[in-house]
């Protein structure tokens, strides 16, 4: 199960008390990256939590392409996902653009913060702090602030500096990161 180091450089406090050692092998990394949240060393944690990250992150763009598409179009002709796939995109002023990109980003976050919870809550984190549904609201408010945030951000480069919708939609991606990773770490779950 869990390894309990005596070195106490190599190895992270679990909320128990007992240490998970950083993993010397190949097979230990393995078991501890599919492990549980309680079975990690905080470095394999983080990296499961970058996974499961990226994973989110594709189910958000997904998300956000289809939206941005098929409900609230806000692409444009330059934009990365029309060439990439060969659309015509709809002639949109900027203004309305930067509205329908942040009303497409918040349906792509409800999508990808569902699927990033229920993720987090089986494989990186140790749930328990609070109880699933304040873990679920707690979870959703740490990830609506930094989309709330992001969405603004993407609203301005749009609207000031007229940024490809994909541009600016990944920044708010990149930004949100670790403002997301430290407090659902340490205020959310138990660690």
């Amino acid at each position: 199960m869990n390894s309990v180091n005596t070195n106490p450089g190599s190895a992270a406090d679990r909320e128990d008390g007992c240490k998970v050692a950083f993993p010397r092998s190949l097979p230990e990394a393995w078991r501890q990256f599919t492990g549980d949240g309680a079975s990690a060393h905080p470095a394999i944690q983080f990296a499961k939590y970058g996974f499961v990250g990226g994973l989110a992150t594709i189910v958000h763009i997904a998300a956000f392409s289809a939206v941005a598409w098929w409900v609230f179009p806000c692409v444009t002709d330059s934009d990365i996902v029309v060439r990439l796939f060969g659309l015509e995109a709809p002639v949109v002023e900027e203004a309305v653009r930067a509205r329908l990109t942040v009303q497409s980003n918040v349906c792509a976050w409800a999508c990808s913060n569902a699927f990033c919870y229920v993720l987090n809550r089986l494989f990186v984190f140790q749930p328990g702090r609070l109880g699933v549904v304040a873990e679920f609201l707690a979870f959703s408010a740490v990830g609506g602030f930094s989309m709330v945030v992001g969405s603004a951000a993407m609203a301005w480069l749009v609207s000031a500096f007229g940024v490809q919708t994909s541009i600016a939609f990944a920044t708010n991606l990149v930004a949100s990161l670790a403002f997301n990773y430290v407090l659902r770490k340490f205020f959310i779950f138990k660690g």
